[in-house]
């Protein structure tokens, strides 16, 4: 019978959750890591029990993790214990060198004036389709970095930043590449999202870029609607049967792209508010789509306390609330980016976590809900692995 694990990173550790493909019973395992902000935990597509991390303090920096057996034991990769932590604490082996590449220039900082790139963490970790050595890794301040050494040594894809870089400006959380989805039927094609600098795609397996945010509104931050970067971007998706078919769950708005983002169109349709953070699809339906609205960007709750998963059909537009093993009542948690996956069984199950530390479970498409664990830190993301 197949297996699922999902990946869970908090602010204080990782878990790994397991289950068999019926998705009832789980088994809980952390924390690893505990004590440190987990931002993302991904296998690779290519051997699952090859899992990448990223771990990261406000005292000792960025770390990469590796294991090579689910999670089992890990190891920074290339680096000697003695090489884990310099004089000072911080880490200094060469998994954890992210150096920006050539005149490291300016950006906008949050009053307008030019402010330096800074490296500070890694949000997300995208392993490749079809090498479990080369992975991407998005960044803060906002850059892309590839490995091709299972994480030993990093090297930024620079054409990024030449992507009208001295423009963008940070978010309410900070500047980084959050999102990064990799083309399964062109391997130089390469979608990423920025908050808040707006989505941006590769067709040459890095070494340029092009803003794809045309379509995109944000009347009270940029007046200007034909504007290329600037927009804040919150989660991009793709059904991986149909690469040019992006949505997205921008600051305001749910939007959807059937031209590789050359252009946007707006599908709220009947939400009961656009905004929200994360955003996915249904494994075997390419028009069924799910996100979590909040109820604005000053109060990151859900309307009414009441925790409902939205579910579209129809591609967007048309929205259900799924709400069936949700709490309804007196729920003021949040669900960030990069806190929703979903699996490829059949029927296919639907995760997400929140920052009231719950991660929720639907073995139904979303029809029906129930907690595979309570009261973990705050979730930061949730990634799972359908085991065959």
């Amino acid at each position: 019978m197949s297996k699922v694990r999902v990946l869970v990173g908090t602010k204080k550790g990782a878990f790994i959750l397991t289950s068999d493909g019926k998705r009832k019973d789980w088994e809980v395992n952390g924390p690893h890591f505990a004590g440190w902000e987990m931002y993302h935990l991904k296998g690779s597509p290519v051997e699952p029990n090859r899992i990448y991390a990223s771990q990261t303090s406000g005292w000792f920096g960025q770390v990469i993790q590796r294991s090579n057996d689910a999670g089992k034991s890990w190891e920074t990769p290339g680096s000697r214990s003695e090489e884990l932590a310099g004089p000072d604490g911080a880490p200094k082996g060469e998994s954890n060198k992210f150096v920006y590449e050539g005149k490291v220039g300016t950006h906008k900082w949050y009053d307008g004036t030019q402010h330096p790139w800074e490296f500070k963490r890694v949000w997300h970790l995208e392993p490749s389709l079809s090498d479990p050595d080369t992975v991407y890794a998005g960044v803060e301040d906002a850059a892309i970095f590839k490995t091709t050494d299972g994480g030993k040594t990093w090297k930024e894809l620079s054409g990024l930043r030449s992507a009208k870089g001295h423009l963008w400006q940070p978010g309410a959380g900070g500047m980084a590449v959050h999102t990064i989805l990799l083309d399964p039927k062109n391997a130089n094609r390469i979608f990423i999202a920025i908050s808040a600098a707006g989505a941006f795609r590769t067709d040459d397996g890095g070494k340029t870029w092009k803003p794809v945010n045309r379509g995109l509104k944000s009347q009270y931050e940029l007046p200007d609607p034909d504007v290329e970067v600037g927009h804040c971007v919150h989660r991009i998706a793709m059904h991986p049967s149909r690469p040019d078919v992006l949505f997205m769950q921008k600051h305001w708005d749910v939007l959807r792209t059937d031209n590789a983002g050359e252009q946007w169109r707006e599908v709220s349709g009947n939400l009961p508010t656009d905004f929200g953070f994360p955003i996915d699809v249904h494994a075997h339906e390419p028009e069924t789509i799910y996100v979590v609205p909040i109820k604005s960007d000053s109060e990151h709750f859900p309307p009414d306390g009441k925790l409902r998963v939205y579910r579209s059909k129809t591609g967007g537009n048309e929205w259900e609330a799924l709400t069936k093993g949700l709490p309804q009542k007196d729920c003021y948690v949040n669900v960030l980016r990069d806190a929703m996956a979903v699996d490829s069984l059949e029927p296919c199950g639907v995760y997400f976590g929140t920052t009231g530390g719950q991660v929720y479970a639907s073995a139904t498409s979303g029809d029906t809900w129930n907690p595979i664990v309570r009261d973990l830190p705050a979730v930061l993301s949730v990634e799972v692995q359908t085991l065959r």
